[in-house]
C-alpha cells in the first residue's frame, strides 16, 4: 500500500521541478494549476445544482 510522501522525498521532487521548469516559469504553472482547480469546483457545483434540480422536478 503507497503512503505519502516524506519531508525529504517532497524537497526531493520540488528540485527536480524546478531544475525541469526554471524559477521564472514556477509561479505561470502554478497559476495554471490553480485556475484548473477552480474550473474543477466550479463544474462540481454546476454539476450538484443541475442534479438537485432535476431531483425536485420529478417530485
Amino acid at each position: 500500500m503507497m503512503s505519502m510522501p516524506g519531508p525529504l522525498e517532497v524537497v526531493v521532487i520540488l528540485l527536480v521541478v524546478l531544475l525541469l521548469f526554471g524559477a521564472k516559469r514556477l509561479p505561470e504553472i502554478g497559476r495554471a494549476l490553480g485556475e484548473g482547480v477552480r474550473e474543477f469546483k466550479k463544474s462540481l457545483k454546476d454539476i450538484d445544482k443541475d442534479t438537485d434540480k432535476d431531483t425536485k422536478s420529478e417530485k
